[in-house]
């Protein structure tokens, strides 16, 4: 038998015993009620943020002229705010805001520093330490005091705010990653490619991967969620975000003054933000739990 029979084989194998175990985790991941309210939840808020500009039929910047400070109604579920806008409208499109600017901004970094995680964790030597070294440095400083440094330095502006998300993700999935390289490099299977002379990036990439990125998933469920708070927060504080544009945080922050008036205000959007978290969180726990070696014995 050749070199490259074998290794046709093999590659064949590790396919197919990639495939049973992502659909084994799935089975378990939707029969964890944890999993499955995780799941239906962030259904219906992916369906409502992508649906905004149709489920919202009022402009979230209109005012309409005799609706200040108007409690939830049918044409105004969520009551309106000081200026008259509409808070239904001007949440949808802030929860939209929110959730894709943290998955974009968390997906990119995501790939970035796993990508940087697996190569240093193979190779080893000094690219594994100054990589590691800028990790820990980066890993000193809170998410929120990152955000602030590169909005001062590059200003203000959705796209800044996903810049800042990046930085803040990559240096989590890189030291994570690593360690999943480091506890895969030495198996038979790794060795049994080397021995067939499969190339560095085809072992990393075709077949480490499939055993190392479970675990990932749960960083990305909880990245996402860190990415939201620093959206909401930064909204808060109005910060990278212009006035007009709607903001779960911004949102919470001109309800101040009117709390006693209008309970409805800061209800709606801090509810939203909660929702969201908890779901995030719950899907992350049944991830964790779906790879668990454990719980797949019992």
């Amino acid at each position: 038998m050749s070199a490259a029979t074998s290794r046709d084989e093999l590659t064949t194998f590790r396919s197919d015993q990639a495939r049973s175990m992502w659909a084994d985790t799935m089975r378990r991941l939707l029969r964890n009620p944890q999993g499955a309210i995780a799941v239906g939840g962030l259904l219906i808020i992916a369906i409502a943020a992508i649906a905004a500009p149709v489920i919202a039929w009022h402009d979230p910047i209109a005012q309409d002229a005799s609706a200040r400070l108007l409690s939830p109604s049918w044409d105004h579920p969520f009551g309106t705010d000081e200026l008259r806008r509409d808070l239904f409208s001007r949440n949808l499109h802030g929860l939209k805001t929110a959730l894709a600017l943290s998955f974009v901004s968390v997906l990119a970094g995501a790939v970035i520093g796993t990508v940087a995680g697996f190569t240093v964790g193979y190779v080893r030597g000094w690219a594994d330490s100054v990589v590691m070294r800028l990790v820990d440095a980066l890993l000193a400083f809170p998410g929120l005091l990152i955000a602030f440094a590169i909005l001062t330095i590059l200003g203000e502006g959705l796209e800044n705010i996903g810049i800042a998300i990046v930085v803040f993700a990559i240096p989590g999935f890189t030291r994570l990653a690593r360690a999943q390289m480091l506890g895969e490099r030495n198996k038979d299977y790794v060795l049994a490619a080397q021995v067939l002379g499969a190339s560095t990036p085809r072992i990393i990439f075709r077949h480490i991967v499939i055993n190392a990125l479970p675990p990932l998933l749960v960083q990305v469920a909880l990245a996402i969620a860190s990415g939201v708070l620093i959206v909401a927060a930064l909204g808060y504080f109005g910060l990278g975000i212009e006035a007009d544009t709607p903001s779960l945080g911004g949102l919470v922050n001109d309800s101040r003054p009117y709390l006693q008036r209008a309970w409805w205000y800061p209800v709606f959007p801090g509810a939203i933000l909660a929702f969201l978290l908890l779901c995030l969180n719950l899907l992350a726990d049944a991830i964790n739990a779906a790879i668990s070696p454990y719980t797949r014995r019992s």
